[in-house]
């Protein structure tokens, strides 16, 4: 059976399941749970005979014995058993829940896995099976799934222009599902000629990344395991702590990651009336430049702590970021003055499941502290003006992202021709701005465009119905997301009024008291 045909069987019989409740993202959950016991099966026989840390009880042949309510019960029991095992088992199974209640279709899932011998499959096949489910599940918008994956042609861009070498060190400090690993290890694989001593790095060395959603983390696992990276029973290279929450103290090679969307860091605390609200977070941590509850910020900031003097980072990052004034101005200024801050990829909209989102990709290479900028030059590749993707219609491929590449020049990016010229080619979107030209910018604002937009000054040019349809949808998605945060801080402006007036009574209060204590004792 080949690739396309087995994700459209396994993914069929979720539609089966979505009567009973069970969601994509709870079916996709449940589907890992099975596909890690049934390999862990497998290889527990000829001709691997690996001895795995799964307690016998609970193994996968364990499930295929049962039926009816006694399927339902020990399936139950078996994974609040397995979530409390150590290393990677622990983790796939961390806070698992049986979601399908009806134990004839639970034994109809657990019989469509057994019928397949996983183990033998390629490393190719079992990737592409449980990518195609992943981004199915990115699909259905109501989840909110979509925010952990990022377009994998776009992740296959930033891969070819870092080029990774082997046994280095590949950081993801938001992980998600693995996107970016799995596209290094295949660049990798791919483009060089491996030694024992290097695959054994590659497999079980060179990715380390963090993931705090449990659900997104136990994906992440099972994806790295489906495409050889890691083992059953290999130290857990995935943490489930915030990564901005401090710095570790290792340095890696390489970062390539995409934060999530979303400006303000926060936390969720209940109030004294029992009120749930929110409070902007702050990480006061001195390997940073500026103090601020922009997370995206934070991160391009933990990202330059976590790369070697010799390290590379390519960063999905939102406009803010490139033109917000306060933390962001000096977050800027110092990237270009203790990194090569060498190139930056404007992104079109409609390329993302989540909506309404205007990005960049930001490629930095680390230096040692020096008393002059280092960042001499930036290279700008326009991607945005006057390109319309949608999701469904005209959805991102790697082809479109050839020129970007090409221009790019990752075997000698110092050798780079621009396409621009103002009199013989000022739609050319290849251009380069020096050092001094951005720091004369305004906030030294790295939000920059030459291109002229064609919607604005031809109708004929103007794109179909149905593209300028989606183009409403995502400033209106980026507006309403803008009016929560806005609302947020009312809010938190409010609680926070309200807990000081409250706090200023029970002074009050005790200071009467006090008094009235003190009268009655003279």
């Amino acid at each position: 059976m080949n690739t396309s045909s087995i994700i459209s069987k396994i993914w069929s019989f979720c539609h089966t399941l979505r009567d009973d409740g069970v969601g994509y993202g709870d079916y996709l959950e449940q589907l890992t749970y099975m596909l890690f016991l049934k390999m862990a099966d497998e290889f527990s026989k000829p001709p691997y005979n690996r001895k795995l840390p799964i307690p016998k009880e609970y193994t996968w042949e364990s499930l295929t014995e049962k039926k009816g309510a006694a399927l339902e019960l020990h399936y139950t029991t078996l994974l609040r058993e397995l979530s409390q095992q150590k290393g990677i088992l622990g983790q796939i199974f961390t806070k698992s829940q049986n979601k399908i209640q009806d134990p004839a279709k639970l034994y109809k899932l657990i019989d469509m896995i057994d019928k397949e011998q996983w183990s033998t499959m390629g490393t190719d096949v079992k990737g592409q099976i449980y990518e195609g489910l992943l981004e199915k599940n990115a699909e259905d918008t109501k989840s909110g799934a979509g925010q952990y994956f990022t377009p994998r042609a776009l992740i296959k861009a930033m891969v070819a222009c870092l080029r990774p070498e082997p046994s280095k060190t590949i950081a993801d400090p938001a992980c998600g599902t693995g996107g970016f690993f799995l596209a290094a290890y295949d660049f990798i694989a791919d483009n060089y000629s491996l030694d024992k001593e290097q695959k054994q790095f590659l497999k079980y060395k060179t990715f380390f990344g963090n993931e705090i959603v449990a659900s997104t983390r136990r994906l992440c696992l099972m994806n790295l395991f489906l495409h050889n990276v890691g083992d059953i029973d290999s130290e857990n290279v995935i943490s489930s702590t915030d990564a901005l929450v401090a710095d570790d103290g290792r340095r890696y090679d390489y970062v390539l990651t995409n934060p999530p969307f979303g400006k303000k860091s926060s936390m969720t605390f209940t109030n004294e009336e029992g009120e749930q609200e929110k409070e902007d977070l702050t990480y006061n941590r001195q390997d940073f430049w500026a103090t601020t509850s922009n997370k995206q910020l934070n991160f391009v900031q933990h990202i330059h702590t976590m790369l070697k003097t010799t390290g590379q980072a390519a960063v999905v990052a939102p406009d803010n970021v490139l033109f917000e004034g306060g933390a962001g101005e000096t977050v800027r200024k110092k990237l270009l003055e203790t990194t090569d801050l060498h190139t930056i990829l404007r992104l079109p909209t409609g390329i993302f499941y989540a909506q309404g989102v205007k990005a960049n990709v930001i490629f930095f290479d680390a230096k040692p502290a020096g008393k002059k900028a280092w960042t001499k030059e930036t290279w700008f590749y326009d991607y945005r003006t006057n390109i319309h993707h949608t999701l469904k219609k005209n959805p991102l491929r790697l082809d479109d992202l050839k020129d970007f590449i090409t221009c790019y020049n990752p075997a000698n990016r110092h050798k780079r021709k621009e396409t621009y010229h103002a009199e013989t080619n000022p739609e050319g979107r290849w251009r380069k701005f020096t050092y001094d030209e951005i720091v004369s910018r305004d906030k030294t604002s790295l939000d920059i465009t030459w291109i002229k937009d064609k919607s604005l000054a031809d109708l004929d040019s103007l794109p179909d119905p149905d593209e300028l349809a989606e183009d409403i949808i995502e400033n209106l998605e980026a507006g309403l997301e803008s009016f929560r945060e806005i609302m947020q801080s009312v809010k938190s402006g409010v609680a926070l009024k309200n807990r000081i007036s409250c706090a200023k009574r029970h002074a009050v209060h005790r200071l009467y008291e006090n008094g009235s204590r003190k009268s009655q004792g003279s």
